[in-house]
């Protein structure tokens, strides 16, 4: 083997001097990020799968998402908890190369999912009989595909030479060269974070803030219509009740996203600032694990707060019977044709309650 070409080799995956069992920490965390990943998201597909009820449109985005975080955690960490028994990269550039291309792949994803679902959710409360007209299985697939195209891009960059793959942290995994001080890794780190992370974050807010400000106008327009109807009563404790179940889940969907990967984000941005020197193996390794953990949070908010969800794996597994949510009456579901205003309420009022509660995260 030529010199040249072995000392780049041992210089790539050279260890990192830590004690042993710092990877055996990390091995444990990985393990149980990936247990509950692949598992949790595989039973949100099936649950998807199994009940035509939960088939709908808006919830292909669901699907889309379980997809790419059950794949996120399918394909990192098995590899990452292999490596950090071994204590050291153990599968080769190549394979270096495709984890993190996977892994860049899968998570891109998920952000961007997410970004399509909150878009999604903003047309259909603000903007609800145009979002009727325009709803189809074409027009989803379509999104759900462009989503997937925006994430390859980003993803095959550094395969072609915009930035590179390479070992990261404890050289354990693999992400991009966001450490090398070179004009390809730093404009590629900045626009990856601004398209990735920032710029759909923004977007996120600015969808969330106009929802909060339209169920607060259809509040303050039922009330206003509560003392010229009968049922004025129950429609608004249905608009109270409905604006204060999006305040909590647009708050748990906000902020599990920015706790997920801001910390990665702040790690990349301070290598791109140049100082990359005062970053330890371990403050480039824990902010990893805690943006691969974001694979399974989304099924554990589903199954504390989506009754159709709960339901249809409590029917199909008896270990998982403690889920069932007790009966209650939905009294947000049913849609009288007596009156056109009343049709409207309920229609936002549904697509808050049912349809936010499968946004996110």
């Amino acid at each position: 083997m030529d010199p040249g070409k072995a000392h780049n080799q041992s210089s790539f995956f050279h260890k990192v001097d830590v004690p042993d069992h710092a990877h055996y920490i990390v091995a444990l965390f990985v393990f149980v990020i990936g247990a509950l990943g692949i598992t949790g998201n595989a039973l949100v597909m099936f649950a998807f799968y199994s009940n035509k009820k939960l088939r709908n449109l808006p919830n292909f985005f669901i699907m889309n998402l379980a997809v790419s975080d059950f794949l996120m955690a399918f394909t990192q960490s098995p590899i990452f908890f292999i490596n950090c028994l071994y204590k050291e990269w153990v599968f080769g550039e190549m394979g270096c190369k495709m984890y993190a291309f996977c892994g860049a792949l899968f998570g891109i994803t998920s952000m961007i999912n997410l970004l399509a679902i909150s878009v999604d959710r903003y047309l259909v409360i603000t903007k609800p009989l145009q979002s009727v007209k325009r709803s189809s299985k074409r027009r989803t697939a379509l999104a759900i595909l462009m989503v997937w195209l925006y994430s390859l891009a980003w993803s095959l960059a550094p395969l072609v030479g915009w930035s590179s793959y390479i070992p990261e942290g404890l050289m354990t995994s693999c992400t991009w060269d966001y450490v090398t001080y070179s004009l390809s890794n730093r404009s590629y780190t900045m626009m990856l974070c601004c398209f990735v992370f920032f710029i759909p974050l923004g977007i996120i807010f600015y969808c969330y803030l106009f929802m909060f400000l339209a169920i607060r106008k259809t509040s303050r327009e039922v009330e206003r219509l509560g003392t010229q109807v009968r049922k004025s009563t129950l429609i608004k404790q249905k608009s109270i009740k409905s604006e204060w179940k999006l305040a909590k889940i647009a708050f748990v969907v906000i902020v599990v996203y920015v706790l997920s990967w801001s910390p990665y984000a702040s790690v990349t941005l301070i290598s791109w600032a140049g100082h990359a020197d005062i970053l330890s193996p371990y403050s480039k390794c824990v902010p990893a694990i805690i943006a691969k953990a974001s694979a399974i949070y989304n099924p554990i908010i589903y199954a504390i707060i989506h009754n159709k969800y709960r339901m249809t794996l409590a029917e199909r597994f008896p270990c998982l019977r403690f889920l069932s949510p007790t009966t209650r009456k939905d009294c947000t579901s049913s849609i009288t044709d007596s009156s056109y205003r009343d049709s409207i309420i309920s229609r936002q009022s549904y697509s808050i309650e049912d349809s936010l509660y499968f946004s996110f995260l």
